[in-house]
C-alpha cells in the first residue's frame, strides 16, 4: 500500500495536473505556441521501448525520462538508455518549468539502491544517469542516498561509468556534497537551468551563485571527476547572458556545457518565450567551445542525459587529448 495511505491520506493521483502541481493550479494559462518542425518528435512505439518499460516496471523505479516528459523517451527507451530518478516522485520544489509533481514527498525507500542497480545490470548499461528531486525535507537532501545508489552500481554493474545529476544540497552542510564526492561518480552534473536574472521567476528556490559553487566546489574535492552543467534557452533570456553563464561554468572549471530548448510541460507552467533556432544552438557550441568546455552539447533536443553515453566516451577522449598536449 501507498505510505500516504497507510498514514490515513488521500492519495494524490499525479495524472491530474491540479493534484500534481498544487502550487501552480491557480496561476492564469499561458498561451503554449506551436512547436517548429525541427523538435517534432516520433512516438514511441519500438520494442526496445516497451522491454525498457518492462524492467522500470518489475524494479519499481521512477524515471525523469516520464516524470518530466521528455521529448527524447522513445529514442533512449529503444536503445535501452532510462535516467533513473531516486528519492520518488514527489518534489519539494516547484520550479515554473519543471513537470516533476511537487508536495511533501514519502520517507526514503532503503530498497531503492539495490533496485536501481538490479536495472541497470539487467538494461546491460554501459553509463547509466542516476537523477533526483530536490529533498528539501531530509537534513543531507539525500545526498546518503545518492552514493549508497553509486555503490550498489558499482557492486552490481561494474562495467558501467556513473553519472550523478544532483540536486543544489541549499539547505545542507558542506558534509552532504562530500558524501556524494565521495562515492566517486565519474560525472557530477548540477544544471544552472537559466541565467540568474531569471531566476527569481523560473527557479526561485534556488541561488545561481551557490549552484555555480557547488560545481567548483566538485572540481576541489577530486579533480578527477568531470562535472557538467546545462541550461534551457527560449525562456526569456538575452543572447549575452547566455554567454555569460558560458564563462561562470568555466570560472568553476565545469567541463561539460548542454544547452537545449525550453518546451513548456503544461498551459500552468513559465510560456516559452521563443524557440531557438538551430543556427543560434550553432552558435551556442561554437562561443562555448572558444571558452574551453571539453564537450559541448547544443541543439533544440539537448537534455541533460541525452546520448549520455555516448558524451561521456568523447568527454574522456577530449581530456586524455588535452593531458597529451600539455
Amino acid at each position: 500500500m501507498n505510505p500516504a495511505a497507510k498514514r490515513g491520506q488521500a492519495v494524490r493521483e499525479l495524472k491530474i495536473p491540479g493534484e500534481r502541481h498544487p502550487e501552480k493550479a491557480h496561476r492564469p494559462d499561458q498561451a503554449q505556441p506551436k512547436k517548429p518542425e525541427w523538435i517534432r518528435v516520433r512516438a514511441p512505439n519500438s520494442q526496445g521501448y516497451e522491454d525498457t518499460r518492462a524492467i522500470i516496471r518489475e524494479n519499481r523505479l521512477v524515471t525523469v525520462c516520464q516524470e518530466a516528459g521528455c521529448p527524447n523517451v522513445g529514442e533512449c527507451w529503444s536503445q535501452g538508455h532510462a535516467t533513473m530518478m531516486i528519492m520518488g516522485e514527489v518534489c519539494t520544489r516547484g520550479c515554473s518549468f519543471c513537470n516533476v509533481a511537487t508536495g511533501r514527498p514519502d520517507a526514503l525507500d532503503v530498497f531503492e539502491p539495490g533496485r536501481v542497480a538490479h536495472a541497470v545490470e539487467k538494461l546491460g548499461l554501459k553509463h547509466v544517469v542516476i537523477t533526483s528531486v530536490d529533498r528539501d525535507d531530509l537534513a543531507d537532501g539525500g545526498a546518503e542516498h545518492f552514493a549508497q545508489t553509486i555503490r550498489a552500481i558499482r557492486h552490481r554493474a561494474p562495467q558501467a561509468t556513473i553519472e550523478v545529476l544532483t540536486p543544489d544540497f541549499l539547505k545542507c552542510g558542506p558534509e552532504a556534497l562530500e558524501t556524494v564526492v565521495a562515492a566517486r561518480p565519474d560525472v557530477f552534473n548540477h544544471n544552472l537551468e537559466t541565467v540568474p536574472g531569471l531566476y527569481p521567476e523560473v527557479r526561485p528556490g534556488a541561488r545561481y551563485f551557490h549552484s555555480l559553487r557547488l560545481l567548483q566546489r566538485v572540481k576541489e574535492l577530486d579533480p578527477g571527476i568531470f562535472t557538467k552543467s546545462g541550461i534551457m534557452v527560449g525562456l526569456g533570456e538575452a543572447h549575452v547572458q547566455v554567454r555569460q553563464v558560458m564563462d561562470d561554468m568555466r570560472a568553476a572549471d565545469v567541463d561539460f556545457l548542454t544547452i537545449g530548448q525550453y518546451l513548456q510541460p503544461t498551459p500552468k507552467h513559465h510560456r516559452v518565450d521563443r524557440f531557438v533556432t538551430p543556427d543560434e544552438f550553432k552558435d551556442y557550441e561554437r562561443a562555448a567551445y572558444g571558452k574551453g568546455f571539453l564537450m559541448v552539447s547544443a541543439t533544440p533536443l539537448t537534455r541533460s542525459s541525452y546520448h549520455a553515453g555516448d558524451d561521456f566516451a568523447q568527454l574522456r577522449a577530449a581530456r586524455q587529448e588535452k593531458l597529451g598536449r600539455v
